[in-house]
């Protein structure tokens, strides 16, 4: 099915930006996980757009948990998440109608669906829609921790301002898990933030890229070849909207190096194996070698800018302009962090369901 993603856990996701309400689906999780509601509150809070550096669309995003949860545990049937649209401003995309906006999914969702999709605030394919993944993913995100299992995500770049790498990772994780504004070293926030102002009073927009770390999965989990662990993960990250780039290890970097520099030699200490380096960002051969999960996404600019661009008439196919109204980010990155989190939390309670059975996720 073309809206769900997973094999042994699997996340659905419906809605459209400016319709009813939105929300996700999330079936085959382990009965007996504790559900706290109120981190789930609190990741949906990262996500939501804040002050002068995101859109001035303002929405509750309060989770409504319709089925799946008893007495504050998973039942192990379908968890099913509901999420009202509350500040809608459809006549914002009255102009818009039959007007491709450029980086949109415009022009895609009019050949295929016909003129029928919602277009407003981009429909099924808005950014909107990822709030049912984060709080699908917070419960992902809660069995996992259960398991020892930490994820944590960076603002690696944004605006052409870069923050420093992992270092400590437990203690990182930790650190960036409290903050709204995800970076690792503290005076790189301000840049990066004067760089996102900078653009928006230019009606303009900036991307950025994604540094994500996961500790404490076993070695052994995934497949090679078409199921390889990269292979899944990368699905699901390019389902997130913007992402348009997915590197593991030293990625691109390695196609620069000698074999004698990129290659993780093994070390065994205590029956405890390791490698100094991780070029190979903790997946050999489509599997995990027990060292950190490591990858970077890059985020390309919010498309919607406030610039005057030319496109084309979705009904004459004829040669136009358009200069897009309303309420947009200068920048998702920040905010596709917590997004990102949840997408690799699913996809790893999936795979270590596959691996393990789905009951290993359950509480001890």
């Amino acid at each position: 099915m073309k809206n769900t993603f997973g094999s042994s856990v699997s996340v659905t996701v419906f809605g459209e930006s400016h319709g009813t309400a939105i929300g996700a689906i999330l079936d085959g999780i382990a009965p007996g996980i504790p559900i706290d509601e109120e981190f789930i509150a609190y990741q949906m809070k990262l996500r939501q757009s804040v002050g002068a550096l995101s859109t001035a669309r303002r929405e509750a995003d309060s989770v409504k948990i319709v089925s799946g949860l008893f007495n504050g545990r998973t039942t192990g049937t379908p968890m099913t998440f509901i999420i009202d649209n509350q500040d809608t401003r459809s006549k914002d995309y009255g102009e818009l109608a039959y007007k491709a906006r450029p980086g949109h999914a415009d022009f895609s969702a009019q050949i295929k669906y016909h003129g029928f999709q919602d277009y407003r605030g981009g429909g099924h394919f808005s950014g909107r829609i990822t709030a049912g993944i984060v709080a699908a993913g917070a419960v992902a995100i809660g069995a996992l921790r259960g398991k020892g299992i930490k994820i944590g995500t960076h603002i690696l770049s944004c605006g052409g301002v870069f923050d420093r790498t992992f270092n400590d990772l437990n203690a990182d994780i930790d650190m960036l898990n409290c903050m709204e504004f995800a970076v690792l070293d503290g005076t790189k926030a301000e840049e990066m933030q004067a760089a996102i102002t900078a653009a928006k009073q230019d009606g303009d927009s900036v991307g950025g890229r994604l540094e994500t770390v996961v500790t404490g999965v076993p070695a052994g989990v995934g497949e090679p070849w078409f199921d390889a662990l990269e292979s899944i993960l990368a699905h699901a990250l390019f389902s997130i909207p913007a992402v348009k780039g997915v590197e593991f290890g030293a990625g691109f970097a390695a196609a620069d190096m000698l074999g004698s520099q990129c290659n993780d030699c093994f070390h065994n200490e205590n029956n405890n194996v390791t490698a100094p380096t991780n070029n190979n960002g903790g997946i050999i051969g489509g599997i995990t070698t027990g060292m950190p999960i490591l990858f970077r996404t890059a985020v390309k600019p919010t498309p919607s800018i406030f610039k005057e661009q030319n496109t084309i008439d979705l009904k004459s196919f004829d040669n136009t302009t358009l200069q897009i109204k309303g309420r947009h980010d200068p920048a998702i990155v920040h905010r596709a962090r917590v997004v990102a989190d949840s997408v690799t939390a699913l996809v790893l309670c999936d795979q270590l369901a596959m691996r393990f059975g789905t009951d290993w996720l359950k509480a001890d």
